[in-house]
């Protein structure tokens, strides 16, 4: 009996160490792809972590590190996300993603007349740096990573993030994170803008300079293709989209005289996880592609590590239903299974009451157990590219790159990305493919189960997850007592300083920005400085 037990014990070391199926067969890191005579493709696909990246951008890809966890979390007071952020790390999540409430996104104050019933709603309300301080109290912002959801207000953020680190003694290169800081897709598909494009052009390149220089291991841009996806594109038109936004922020930068490869290796991505699989993981290959030969073929990078397209995916909250949500639950499932088949290097899936409002904390958790049940009980880590070599999914790959790049050729040719915002080109297309998918929807051409097929009568509604009315009144007396508290010289000095600085243009607005922070400068107080500078933006009504 002693014998039998070692034996079994043996066993089970080595297929943890080499990977086997339950049935103790054992599983290639990867298998060749052939084609139909027979012949490698392997010198167009290249092995998974070379170039061009098709098959991922590491060697071991999930054998040797799962994809991070990163459920979004964000709503009501500072307090009220700390207590979330410190739930999801318990239950086992690995890195933190921070959403923030529309007033902020909109460099607004909580008690601005304009944030009147906004207030902590969407997500979690930051006036001040005590805000952000509350935030992350108790959290090892040293030993965690952080994604912050900010773009035309991200400099703000990410200054405020920088002053918690240095309050607490921690040097700047410890700190792990991304901030998204794509505001072209803010013009086209979100709306959150707040100053001209050209002075938010500016910010993001001044936030890319100061993290190349200063913060190594942050992520100082996370472009975004999810955005135009979830207003209404396709899986092609997301591709297109989002490099040529890419291009625009590339060639801004690389006029301050900065290396492709002093920025692009830390260049990260934000891209939909749809519901059908076999496109899903065929568009996230051929994005690592794309990517690879652009900055290669047309920036020079010589540093392979820029050519590696590194990707966040989220599931889409666009296909969640009202009608019977706990549906949602398989949704989120199979979307979140074409990220990982696609090989994406961290992934959030949207909780099962989306369209109610935000995540209650039990459906967060179960977004959170679904990724871990595909990462510990699925087989999904023990094969890299498992798909790769499908005759389908190959030709899907190939004919995703072909049109992609096409479409990307024709924006470029026309003016690129900023063209494209103000003339409408993105917004058109956008709502051309959304009216599209909405009348398929409501002439039932396309099925969606428990809403316009197989619904039920008998649909147990449950309960949305509401913040609190008093939560706003709990901001504004915060605001208000920081205030009250803080040394007005120091704000006036540090805002003057801001808006003298903002008006020359070689220099980098981080510095200054990180001062008025430190100071207690508000959201407002701040963003309404630089935009008597930059000026603001008017969408054009023609389409």
């Amino acid at each position: 009996m002693h014998k039998v037990l070692k034996f079994k014990k043996l066993q089970m070391s080595e297929r943890k160490k080499n990977f086997f199926t339950p049935s103790n067969i054992e599983i290639r890191r990867y298998y060749p792809i052939k084609d139909k005579s027979g012949k490698s493709y392997l010198e167009k696909e290249g092995l998974p972590g070379e170039y061009p990246f098709t098959r991922g951008i590491q060697k071991t890809m999930y054998r040797g590190k799962i994809w991070t966890m990163r459920q979004y979390a964000g709503f009501g007071t500072a307090s009220d996300t700390n207590e979330r952020f410190k739930m999801l790390i318990k239950q086992g999540q690995k890195g933190l993603s921070v959403a923030f409430d529309l007033p902020t996104q909109m460099g607004l104050d909580s008690d601005s007349p304009r944030a009147e019933g906004e207030v902590g709603k969407i997500g979690v309300a930051v006036d001040t740096l005590s805000d952000m301080e509350e935030i992350f109290d108790g959290i090892e912002i040293d030993k965690i990573s952080v994604s912050m959801t900010a773009n035309a207000q991200a400099a703000v953020m990410l200054a405020m993030y920088i002053a918690v680190a240095k309050k607490r003694g921690i040097p700047l290169h410890k700190l792990r994170g991304t901030l998204q800081n794509d505001i072209i897709k803010e013009y086209v598909s979100r709306g959150t803008y707040i100053y001209s494009p050209m002075g938010a052009m500016r910010l993001a390149s001044d936030i890319i300079e100061f993290c190349s220089l200063n913060l190594p291991q942050w992520n100082p841009i996370s472009i975004s293709g999810y955005h135009y996806r979830e207003a209404g594109c396709n899986a092609i038109q997301e591709i297109a989209f989002m490099f040529s936004a890419a291009i625009a922020y590339i060639d801004d930068v690389l006029q301050r005289s900065i290396s492709i490869d002093s920025f692009a290796p830390k260049i990260s991505w934000i891209m939909s996880a749809g519901m059908n699989i076999f496109e899903e993981t065929a568009k996230f290959r051929a994005a690592r592609r794309i990517w690879s030969k652009l900055v290669k073929e047309r920036f020079n990078a010589k540093n392979e590590s820029s050519m590696k397209f590194r990707v966040f995916a989220a599931t889409m909250g666009s296909t969640f239903t009202l009608n019977e949500p706990m549906n949602n639950i398989v949704r989120g499932t199979i979307e979140a299974l074409s990220a990982v088949l696609g090989g994406v290097q961290s992934l959030h899936i949207s909780s099962y009451d989306e369209a109610l409002g935000i995540p209650s904390e039990e459906s967060a958790r179960v977004s959170l157990r679904i990724q871990q049940i595909l990462a510990y009980e699925s087989g999904l880590c023990g094969i890299i590219d498992s798909f790769g070599g499908s005759s389908y999914l190959e030709e899907l790959t190939d004919k995703i790159e072909e049109d992609s790049v096409q479409l990307l050729k024709e924006i470029e040719e026309r003016g690129g990305a900023i063209w494209a915002l103000e003339k409408n080109f993105f917004q058109q297309i956008i709502n051309r493919e959304a009216w599209k998918e909405k009348r398929d929807i409501e002439s039932k051409i396309k099925k969606i189960v428990g809403l316009n097929c197989f619904v039920s009568k008998k649909d147990k509604k449950i309960k949305a997850f509401k913040i609190s009315e008093e939560v706003e009144k709990e901001q504004r007396a915060k605001l208000a007592k920081v205030k009250r508290e803080r040394n007005d010289i120091e704000v006036k000095k540090s805002l003057d300083n801001l808006v003298k600085s903002a008006k020359v243009n070689n220099i980098n607005l981080m510095p200054a920005i990180i001062e008025c922070v430190e100071s207690y400068a508000t959201v407002e107080e701040i963003c309404s400085s630089l935009k008597n500078v930059f000026g603001t933006y008017s969408p054009s009504p023609s389409f």
